[in-house]
């Protein structure tokens, strides 16, 4: 595909200008006569610099345009129409670029739904899938509706828990550097005035001492096996079993554990309920819900509980032998099952479980962070300590 500019005259004989992606100069005038423009010059434009990672389509992006676009189509506007004047007022060019090209492909011939399939880096199965069921049933703008407060509500929950990382992170990364830099620089020039007084030193200050002279000797072989350490975790994580292995060790250490676990049910209900409402069926519905779970433990659990009810079993039967949902969602699910209103039984799961992280959350910064600044003191308070005592000892000895 190329970048191509162009001028043409529209239907009622105003001047038009405007950029065009096409394979070819005559696909820009195919693409043109079904936009009923006559094209008058075609010029290819030349490649610019892919800088495209600096403008990445955030959840935030796609949210707001989602919930634009309900309110226009609520309104009544044609969808080219609506999709032409969010294209023109997005402010991420990344995102306004995929929703000048939806545009012109439903121009094209293709559905809302097709259309956005092609460009999964903004739109996800989830969001296709809802869509298409929107335009199934004619309720395009409630399920756009639907889809804006489901992506605003993970939004929300992603920022929340990272929000309770922010801090113990900036204060862990403070306390290692504190730590090498009194270990490189100024353990150093006391360990050599000790030299220089002579005499036996006190253990601890001798286990610093060589602490320091450990660091100094190997920091680039150390800081080379931290990067090796990482670039193998990270490539083991991406592999069906290591995924699975450490999604479900994040679900049992303790703290980040229950805060895992109680996400997940939150995030699995919210879509599973968002999904229902809008139509989608239930083997679909597991099937997406199974792809953005976001720990690869509940994505198993979820996929073997699609395989159980396509047999014709219940849902809350193989969800319960997955050993991950508590027993009240459990409950709750099955109780949805038998009245028939499993969406609203999910939707009333969600909006608890949304509490629950909130709580989760507030436990886990109020334990981390007099823990962190606990150890950052003790660890720098020893040193401190270990560099004094031959001091204290000359001055003991002296009186």
């Amino acid at each position: 595909m190329a970048n191509f500019s162009y001028t043409g005259v529209s239907i009622g004989g105003k001047q038009v200008k405007g950029e065009i992606q096409a394979g070819s100069r005559q696909e820009v005038v195919t693409l043109l006569r079904k936009k009923k423009v006559r094209p008058v010059s075609i010029k290819k434009k030349s490649q610019e610099i892919n800088l495209s990672f600096l403008d990445s389509i955030k959840l935030k992006d796609v949210s707001r345009f989602t919930r634009q676009f309900a309110a226009m189509a609520s309104a009544g506007l044609p969808l080219v129409q609506c999709l032409d004047i969010l294209a023109n007022q997005t402010e991420n060019k990344a995102l306004a670029k995929i929703i000048q090209q939806v545009s012109m492909d439903i121009q094209g011939g293709s559905t809302l739904a097709d259309s956005m399939g092609r460009h999964q880096k903004a739109f996800s199965t989830l969001y296709c899938n809802m869509v298409a069921s929107g335009e199934a049933s004619g309720n395009l703008d409630t399920v756009l509706n639907r889809l804006a407060e489901y992506q605003e509500k993970a939004e929300a929950l992603k920022r929340k828990i990272k929000g309770a990382m922010t801090y113990p992170v900036i204060v862990l990364v403070v306390a290692v550097g504190a730590t090498a830099a009194m270990l490189t620089f100024v353990v150093p020039t006391f360990a050599q005035m000790f030299v220089d007084m002579g005499g036996g030193l006190p253990t601890p200050t001798r286990i610093v001492m060589d602490i320091s002279d450990f660091l100094q000797n190997y920091i680039l072989l150390i800081v080379a096996a931290a990067i090796v350490f990482f670039i193998a975790l990270s490539a083991y994580y991406k592999t069906e079993n290591g995924r699975l292995y450490l999604d479900a060790l994040k679900l049992r250490v303790p703290l980040l554990g229950d805060l895992e676990r109680k996400s997940a049910v939150s995030r699995f209900t919210q879509t599973l309920s968002t999904l229902l409402t809008s139509g989608v069926s239930i083997i679909d519905a597991l099937s997406i819900t199974a792809k953005t779970s976001g720990n690869k433990v509940v994505e198993k659990g979820i996929q073997k509980t699609l395989d159980r009810i396509t047999g014709g079993q219940t849902i809350a039967e193989p969800l319960k032998e997955t050993g991950v949902f508590p027993p009240m969602v459990i409950h709750m699910i099955s109780v949805g099952e038998k009245t028939g209103d499993l969406s609203e039984m999910l939707n009333k799961v969600s909006a608890f479980y949304e509490e629950e992280v909130d709580a989760a959350v507030d436990a886990l910064t109020s334990i981390i962070e007099p823990v962190m600044i606990v150890i950052m003191g003790g660890v720098i308070g020893g040193i401190l300590v270990a560099m004094y005592l031959p001091m204290f000892d000359m001055v003991g000895s002296i009186g």
